[in-house]
């Protein structure tokens, strides 16, 4: 199956600084893949790259077979990728109706169609009850959903998550999950950056673990948790289990 995104040697360095380099996977269409690696590896680095906050300074993106690096984000936005944000920031001042609603214009320019959209988008996620809700009486767990609602709004085709999960309980944590694994059967390939280990390996199948903006390993979940680079670098030893 030809990949939905595809990263060649990808890197990004800030003046003599390397924050990526040679970076290289794929996702495919239908799936829910992880970005793991300690605090500092350059996750949201590449996160940012592959969604136009920064443009890399060596290598490929390439989304649906084009092209996209160096893109503005809402251009790849509206090729159908789009990214959430681990700080929540709403729009303040405004309902959950209107947040929404401003992502949907990406879709539907007309107020109308755009109001029905966000809608829609919220009784999919259980928030038609918090419509006229003004954001920023939200809590975190109802904040987080009304990031991916915004970002759903949008219409992706592949949505980055960027640790949805903290500050969550564990019931809410695994609301959470339900949500993001439901997302392949709606269309919605899924790259979480996560640090939970148990949860990665409940939601993806496959990940790419990098640090110091390398990747480390590449393939199945598990061969990535059990590779003994991986290991060393978030525990500091060879012969360690990531489990938690």
């Amino acid at each position: 199956m030809t990949a939905l995104l595809e990263l060649k040697n990808v890197g990004k360095a800030f003046g003599g600084l390397k924050a990526l380099s040679d970076v290289s996977f794929s996702v495919a269409p239908d799936e829910i893949f992880a970005i793991i690696g300690p605090n500092g590896a350059g996750k949201t680095t590449l996160f940012n790259c592959i969604a136009g906050a920064l443009a890399p300074t060596q290598g490929e993106i390439l989304f649906q077979g084009r092209r996209i690096d160096g893109r503005p984000p809402h251009e790849i936005c509206a090729q159908g990728l789009v990214r959430t944000f681990q700080i929540v920031k709403p729009f303040r001042g405004m309902t959950v109706l209107e947040n929404v609603k401003v992502a949907a214009f990406a879709r539907h320019p007309r107020p109308r169609d755009a109001e029905a959209a966000a809608h829609r988008v919220l009784a999919h996620l259980g928030m038609e009850a918090f419509a006229e809700t003004d954001a920023d009486e939200l809590n975190v767990a109802q904040m987080r959903r009304l990031e991916i609602a915004r970002a759903l709004a949008t219409e992706p085709k592949l949505l980055l998550l960027d640790e949805m999960l903290a500050g969550l309980t564990p019931a809410e944590s695994a609301a959470m999950c339900d949500l993001i694994r439901a997302l392949p059967r709606q269309g919605i390939a899924v790259i979480v950056v996560e640090h939970s280990i148990p949860v990665v390996r409940s939601l993806c199948e496959r990940a790419v673990a990098i640090t110091f903006g390398e990747v480390l390993a590449e393939g199945t979940t598990e061969e990535v948790i059990d590779d003994p680079r991986v290991q060393e670098a978030y525990l500091g030893r060879a012969d360690a289990k990531v489990d938690a």
